[in-house]
């Protein structure tokens, strides 16, 4: 048990700047007492102490701000970045090293009693604001931009943002761990102005060519009269 708690207190301070301490981590993160409010109702929860794992659930919610239920399914090393605001519903399920910003749901969209939350899996990281939506899922290393609406699979390694989210960035090799910066989104805007320029500079180097082809054999029509 104390290895557990020493290698999510390790996890927090890998992944958040402001962690001076494991002191200051042990007593000051929410998302981590979020976490840990977490394994003793889920553990009553998977006895059918329904009651029990609600009641815990909602002791955490009240002193936490997040709320998880306790029927959802999370693996190691989660961190929650100040999470208030954060809801994660009975039939989610969450990988191992995922980083999870305040305000993010990961809900349902439907009323019948299957699996109705997102499957999250390994190194994901939802930003601040964004919703998940459904019971589908988000696969290995991919980006879920700030305030997006998620409400099909997204591929492994993938950038998504907007309303409703797209892939805004091709899959591609996901960096190693201490190269991950989490400001480092794309600006699909910028992008697009990115590639008219690139079609302007073609163009223009193609009127550059013609341009020389033309003088030659402008230049060689009057050299024959």
């Amino acid at each position: 048990m104390f290895a557990r708690l020493h290698e999510d207190i390790l996890s927090v301070k890998e992944r958040d700047p402001a962690a001076r301490s494991s002191f200051e981590v042990f007593f000051c993160y929410p998302g981590l007492h979020a976490i840990w409010f977490h394994r003793i109702s889920h553990w009553f929860w998977t006895r059918e102490f329904f009651f029990l794992g609600r009641l815990m659930s909602h002791l955490g919610r009240f002193f936490t701000g997040i709320e998880i239920h306790p029927g959802a399914t999370i693996g190691r090393r989660l961190f929650i970045d100040h999470g208030m605001g954060v809801v994660i519903g009975e039939t989610a399920e969450i990988g191992n090293d995922v980083t999870i910003y305040h305000g993010v749901t990961l809900g349902g969209v439907s009323l019948e009693k299957k699996k109705r939350h997102p499957t999250i899996e390994d190194n994901v990281v939802i930003g601040s604001g964004a919703k998940v939506l459904g019971p589908f899922t988000v696969k290995e290393g991919a980006k879920i931009g700030s305030n997006s609406v998620v409400v099909k699979e997204v591929p492994a390694n993938a950038t998504v943002v907007g309303i409703p989210g797209r892939a805004v960035m091709a899959a591609e090799k996901p960096k190693e761990k201490s190269d991950f910066e989490h400001g480092t989104l794309p600006d699909p805007e910028a992008k697009a102005i990115s590639c008219l320029f690139d079609q302007i500079r073609e163009l223009e180097r193609k009127y550059s060519e013609l341009a020389a082809e033309h003088a030659a054999l402008r230049s060689k029509v009057d050299s024959t009269r």
